[in-house]
């Protein structure tokens, strides 16, 4: 099966392509805009590389967010375009929060999991996962002070692009892993979606929009 994966949400263009378990071509490069300008091109080159067309993918993995707002509309409009033009492809949408809890290691996780994702504003996404990585909380955003409140008393595991800014403060917290990432690993996105796949929860590729985007008026 060729499974093709990537991830335009945050600060980053990442792209993976593998066949069965076989990387096949990846992509990273950080990058806060443009985003859009590169996927297409950098798709298009992995698959003439390996001697393939789109209608040989056979399951599309996008990023769903949550990121930039700009972001995040360029990796679903490829992946919905890409599904209008070849009906069969299968497409899975995966949150940022499910992909990064899944990049941890079993002997990384603790009582209590929470997954921080960088908003570059004074505020953080975060959401909560148990020691088997059930979502315990809905995706939200929160100020530093809301994080600490839910994470008092417990060892917790703190992984995100979101976490060095977050521990900049002393937090007093008990804690059993840090996990520290410049952007979500593409690998982590692909496993989660052929997760997703395989137990048939294929989730068509909707925006997780937490805030509402920012916006400014020109002055009349």
């Amino acid at each position: 099966m060729y499974i093709l994966a990537f991830d335009t949400t945050a600060a980053q263009c990442s792209i993976l392509l593998k066949k069965d378990n076989t990387v096949l071509a990846s992509f990273n490069q950080s990058m806060d805009f443009g985003q859009a300008e590169v996927l297409i091109p950098e798709i298009k080159k992995m698959l003439e590389a390996n001697e393939l067309q789109f209608k040989d993918i056979n399951l599309l993995i996008v990023c769903v967010g949550p990121g930039s707002f700009t972001g995040v509309r360029a990796s679903l409009s490829a992946a919905r375009a890409f599904g209008l033009a070849c009906p069969e492809l299968a497409l899975s949408g995966i949150s940022a929060f499910d992909a990064y809890a899944l990049s941890l290691e079993p002997e990384e996780v603790a009582e209590l999991n929470m997954v921080i994702i960088e908003t570059k504003r004074d505020d953080y996404y975060y959401q909560l996962f148990d020691r088997n990585l059930q979502k315990l909380s809905e995706p939200q955003a929160g100020y530093y002070e809301d994080l600490i409140e839910n994470l008092r008393y417990k060892k917790v595991t703190l992984i995100g692009d979101g976490v060095e800014r977050f521990l900049s403060k002393p937090s007093g917290m008990s804690l059993h892993c840090i996990k520290m990432l410049d952007g979500l690993p593409i690998e982590s996105l692909l496993n989660a979606g052929l997760i997703a796949h395989n137990n048939k929860r294929d989730d068509y590729p909707k925006p997780l929009y937490i805030r509402a985007p920012d916006v400014c008026l020109k002055a009349q």
